[in-house]
């Protein structure tokens, strides 16, 4: 596995020393169990995977890599480089400037960019359009492309999704921005469509077995289908991608939908040529993360904190998955944690911040933890800390790290 190159704040005294235990004991994966850290006032229960996966951290590396081999230029990165609050504002304080918000607004004018300059695309990746619009400027996009390999697989499984006549269903929020350049890149070889989740999955299948009419889908589906797009002609034969933060489990479960609606429509024999196999785009440190979540919740704590940007899609999948059995508090980082106890964190079903509080009168606490791919693990490090002054662990940090040895 690739070492990355990134600024030392981002590593963590105790976080690096429970992966590469973990790495050291399981390194083919496949024990999914979390660690429990044990002290005398709280027991930190941890994930097998979680953190930084490997599309934020070279996308990190490169950025800074830009900053350092770049004295004296103006360095641009196309919108945030990955969904971090942390991440975002240290690379803004290193110098770069954003082009455009994540609704892909422009903050600077493209017309105002010069050979001179160079543009960071993120990890996200992005549209051809905004690709050649900054080609036309005579940016240098490509010294520092960030675009994350596995975000690439899923456009060139679409490609080819198209050269066999299929069409693309994109699992995906339509207005994020990996969902934007994904459809992007589909719709150039192939007609596309955007589903969110898996209402929107009977309803397209309801399309398919023409239950519903086309005037049905148009309304329905309103901007998120190619220019051209024909329900009666373009729904025979498809494949399903994914953004690669969404819940890998959700995008299989509307494959398999939707392959039940192919099989009541053209029957069995048909179904080869007309939904294809591509579970070949689901990403692995998605399904890692995922997978490694589903096993924390198992272990029954008494509540769980998630770190990373509220904004962040794959965050927010965690998040999902463990307020099913336990109460979650989903923050930003230490700063959301005050001293008596009280957290300003986020509710994602009322998209906004919301005051909680912990239950600081229990003197004998089960914590999970977890953190978005893009959130440092030296942020949760120091969620930790916060957490155990908060209540009243006295254990000194040299015997945490010893006792994950």
């Amino acid at each position: 596995m690739k070492q990355f190159d990134i600024p030392a704040f981002y590593r963590s005294p105790i976080i690096s020393k429970v992966k590469a235990k973990r790495k050291l004991e399981d390194p083919r994966k496949q024990d999914f169990s979390p660690t429990k850290l044990s002290l005398e006032n709280i027991e930190f229960i941890l994930p097998r995977h979680f953190g930084f996966c490997y599309g934020v951290e070279n996308a990190i590396e490169k950025s800074y890599k830009a900053i350092q081999e770049n004295p004296g230029k103006r360095i641009f990165l196309l919108s945030q480089m990955i969904h971090n609050p942390a991440v975002n504002e240290d690379l803004q304080a290193n110098g770069i400037t954003f082009l455009q918000d994540t609704h892909g607004n422009e903050l600077i004018p493209f017309s105002t960019l010069t050979s001179e300059d160079i543009v960071i695309i993120p990890a996200f990746g992005t549209t051809l359009e905004i690709e050649h619009a900054l080609k036309t400027s005579g940016a240098n996009i490509t010294s520092y492309n960030t675009t994350c390999p596995f975000v690439e697989k899923v456009w060139n499984r679409s490609q080819k999704l198209g050269e066999l006549e299929h069409t693309v269903i994109i699992h995906g929020k339509h207005d994020h921005e990996e969902t934007r350049a994904t459809f992007s890149h589909s719709h150039n070889t192939a007609p596309s469509l955007v589903i969110k989740n898996m209402q929107e999955a009977v309803f397209l299948g309801e399309v398919i077995a023409q239950r519903k009419s086309g005037q049905d889908f148009f309304q329905f589906f309103e901007g998120k289908y190619s220019q051209g797009f024909n329900p009666a002609l373009h729904l025979n034969k498809i494949g399903v991608v994914n953004q690669t933060t969404m819940l890998a489990i959700e995008t299989q479960a509307i494959t398999e939908y939707l392959r039940g609606i192919m099989k009541e429509v053209y029957g069995e024999s048909a179904l080869k040529e007309r939904i294809a196999d591509t579970r070949d785009t689901l990403c692995y440190a998605t399904n890692d993360n995922q997978t490694s979540t589903y096993e924390l919740a198992k272990s029954k704590p008494d509540f769980a904190v998630v770190v990373g940007g509220y904004n962040s899609s794959n965050t927010t999948h965690l998040v999902e998955i463990l307020e099913k059995t336990m109460p979650v508090f989903f923050i930003t980082g230490e700063e959301c944690i005050s001293d008596d106890g009280g957290i300003q964190g986020f509710d994602i079903h009322a998209l906004k911040e919301k005051h909680f509080r912990l239950p600081v009168d229990k003197r004998s606490v089960r914590i999970a933890i977890t953190s978005g791919a893009s959130c440092p693990d030296a942020v949760v490090d120091r969620v930790m800390l916060k957490l155990m002054e908060i209540f009243g662990e006295k254990t000194p940090l040299e015997n945490v790290i010893n006792a994950l040895i």
